[in-house]
């Protein structure tokens, strides 16, 4: 009953998400910047390690499907240079983003972060207190960092508090504003913020009651603080940045930032108000001041977020679609093995990591049963 409970208000979550919407600028438009920018970027220099000209670029580039060999190849291998100069699973001794950061990246080009010249990324993650010395940020990009692959989180015996995936939600919730968002210094909703938080939480929604509600009360401050030209506010500043964090997270919990009412005001939708920065070759900070490297890197990978949505597929940060369909086992194509193994774990004769747990729900309901079985078998039967 419990389960049919929730599954009832999801749909009628869904419901609400989708009803009552209408259109602002048109997809085409959306598609042609989002092309353009790409094409921009790709003449840029070779991504290196870094929060401007690194990761978010190779996100973005290799989650639209447009990244080429050589900015693939080229990353990798600064990536690789830059670790070992650094000597060290941590990259920073306080900022567990710079791991979170570059775990994403690597995993959205196919390569593993556990084994990065001979370094796991994932290990330094592993303790809680260094993950949350930087405050909400940490939680936050770890927790995204560990689902872009559902990684699992590595054990760590030496650290005071382990890390789990439990610990992280509930340090994102139990640091929620009053209002209903989140901000660094915990005060009252900041718009960037707010996304990022909504974009790690997103995959519990459906899972997890205090996620669901902390998720709803933050949709509507974000909501209400968006403004007549449909931009949002960071600091008393309306940027780019601010609308790519809200469309990205809107698109994580697929909710059209282009036609749900909620955040359209005036006619302008939150892509409205992105595409009000727009200059030749990207995005602008600050309107009349021209082309801005972080602007353009951050609204371009919004916009993949936002293409990804309307073709139905995962969500920018879900990169388990990088795996074959129903290759369970990981050995590079899906087979009856696979199906095989699956009744097994059904069966309770087999254990699967997180990973593979998601690659058995064929028909993505959620859990793995009987159905992902003939699901996969029609499929083989078919391909």
């Amino acid at each position: 009953m419990k389960k049919r409970t929730v599954s009832l208000i999801s749909a009628a979550l869904l419901f609400l998400y989708s009803a009552f919407s209408v259109s602002a600028v048109s997809y085409s438009e959306t598609a042609e910047k989002e092309t353009a920018v790409a094409r921009h970027l790709l003449n840029s220099p070779v991504p290196s390690v870094g929060s401007i000209g690194g990761e978010w670029m190779v996100i973005g580039l290799a989650r639209s499907g447009k990244i080429s060999k050589e900015f693939s190849d080229g990353y990798y291998s600064n990536a690789e240079s830059y670790v070992k100069t650094v000597g060290s699973n941590k990259l920073h001794r306080s900022k567990s983003t710079e791991n979170s950061r570059m775990i994403i990246a690597l995993t959205a080009i196919g390569k593993d972060p556990r084994d990065i010249a001979g370094y796991n990324l994932l290990t330094p993650l592993a303790d809680f207190n260094f993950v949350k010395k930087q405050g909400i940020n940490g939680p936050v990009w770890a927790l995204i960092a560990f689902d872009t692959m559902q990684y699992d989180i590595p054990t760590d015996p030496s650290v005071s508090v382990q890390t789990t995936r439990e610990k992280l939600i509930n340090y994102i919730l139990s640091n929620q504003c009053t209002d209903g968002g989140w901000d660094l210094n915990g005060e009252s909703a900041d718009a960037d913020v707010t996304g990022m938080a909504i974009q790690a939480l997103a995959p519990y929604v459906t899972k997890n009651t205090g996620v669901r509600e902390a998720v709803e009360k933050a949709l509507n401050v974000i909501s209400n603080s968006q403004n007549s030209n449909g931009c949002f506010m960071t600091g008393g500043e309306a940027t780019p940045e601010s609308s790519a964090q809200i469309i990205t997270a809107l698109s994580a919990m697929n909710i059209d930032s282009n036609a749900d009412e909620r955040f359209i005001k005036s006619g302008n939708s939150a892509l409205d108000g992105l595409l009000s920065f727009s200059v030749e070759n990207g995005f602008e900070h600050t309107k009349g001041k021209g082309y801005n490297q972080m602007s353009t890197e951050q609204s371009y990978y919004a916009l993949v977020s936002f293409d990804r949505y309307k073709n139905g597929q995962n969500s920018l940060y879900d990169m388990t679609d990088l795996i074959a369909k129903g290759d369970v086992n990981q050995s590079g194509s899906a087979t009856i093995a696979d199906a095989t193994l699956i009744q097994k774990y059904i069966a309770k004769i087999a254990g699967f990591t997180l990973l593979q747990q998601k690659l058995a729900d064929i028909n993505k309901d959620g859990k793995v049963d009987i159905n992902d079985v003939t699901a996969l078998q029609k499929y083989l039967v078919t391909k």
